[in-house]
């Protein structure tokens, strides 16, 4: 299994829908939705996580978890009852974000020197929603070191949670590399849940030397598929390859440009006018490390601002494309 890593500001919906639409990725976890001290109205959910109103799918019909963040256990419980009410396909609990603004005040990474508090918040988040949903969990090693990563990983299954997620990298490490995938393999030694390995999976042989070290068959990409929105399938194929299937996979430029053009679609469409080139860029800024055709994009648009001049410029991208990958067949 394959899932696509919450990424504030960078993996939203619009993301979500397209990287979906190319394949390889069976589930998606959303951005954060802050939990403070009260109960937020529907509309907060919906504006985060859209496909809400879709089942609780991206509209290629993969599965959505939306994910809270925050350290009360009570009000996180309330949200968390109501957000279950609009039929997402789980509910996900981080205590791994690095983001200063957020730790400052006692959420995400902070919480990992506070065992006992994530194991209040798993479990009253778990007594709060229906028990056919699904309650995960996404923590990284530790915050400034990993002294506590068993015990933060132990409350979490302790308070109910059914799998976790764990980022092979200290709140102090946040995105350096390298990830310290042998301690996932120490984390699911004293758990009875499902986990999955995440933290610098960037190529198909980071995939397979992090299943080697961390001993866990699926795998959370983030940053990986925003440069190469092709790896999930590339990582599936090189997995059928080496049971002697035969199966191939490779996203080129031309493959791309449908779903680069998707993307601009729904950018253009959903978006506020004043958000929407820098969006654009911001994706090209990623891509550009993997396709040489992006960095040419990035830098024909790099100071444009029009969304008018970038449709044009866009638009005669669209006699390039080729429409389709090859398909990936899973196992019977």
């Amino acid at each position: 299994m394959i899932v696509l890593a919450p990424m504030e500001g960078l993996l939203d919906f619009v993301l979500r829908d397209v990287l979906t639409r190319v394949g390889g990725i069976d589930r998606c976890v959303s951005e954060f939705i802050r939990i403070t001290d009260q109960l937020l109205p529907e509309r907060v959910f919906t504006r985060i996580v859209p496909e809400l109103h879709n089942g609780g799918r991206t509209w290629a019909g993969v599965p959505v978890r939306a994910q809270l963040l925050g350290s009360d256990p009570a009000c996180m419980a309330e949200n968390a009852a109501r957000l279950a009410s609009l039929g997402p396909h789980g509910i996900d609990l981080t205590f791994g974000c690095p983001a200063n603004v957020v730790n400052r005040h006692g959420g995400g990474a902070a919480l990992l020197k506070e065992p006992e508090t994530i194991h209040a918040i798993v479990a009253a988040v778990r007594r709060a929603v229906p028990a056919h949903m699904p309650v995960s969990a996404k923590m990284r090693l530790g915050y400034f070191d990993d002294a506590l990563a068993l015990d933060c990983a132990q409350a979490i299954g302790s308070g109910g949670a059914d799998e976790l997620v764990v980022h092979a990298r200290t709140k102090a490490q946040a995105y350096r590399p390298p990830a310290y995938w042998e301690r996932i393999a120490d984390i699911r030694a004293v758990v009875s849940i499902p986990v999955i390995a995440n933290g610098e999976i960037w190529t198909v042989d980071d995939a397979r030397r992090c299943r080697e070290a961390s001993g866990c068959d699926m795998l959370m990409i983030g940053r990986g598929a925003v440069v190469d929105p092709g790896l999930g399938l590339a990582i599936k194929a090189s997995a059928h390859a080496a049971s002697g299937d035969g199966a191939t996979a490779a996203l080129t430029w031309p493959l791309l440009i449908p779903h680069l053009l998707d993307f601009w679609h729904i950018v253009r469409t959903r978006l506020d006018t004043r958000a929407q080139a820098g969006r654009l860029k911001q994706w090209l800024n990623f891509l550009r490390r993997r396709f040489p055709e992006a960095e040419l994009a990035y830098q024909a648009l790099k100071t444009i601002k029009d969304p008018e001049l970038i449709n044009a410029w866009l638009m005669a991208l669209e006699p390039l494309a080729q429409q389709k990958l090859p398909e990936v067949c899973e196992p019977a």
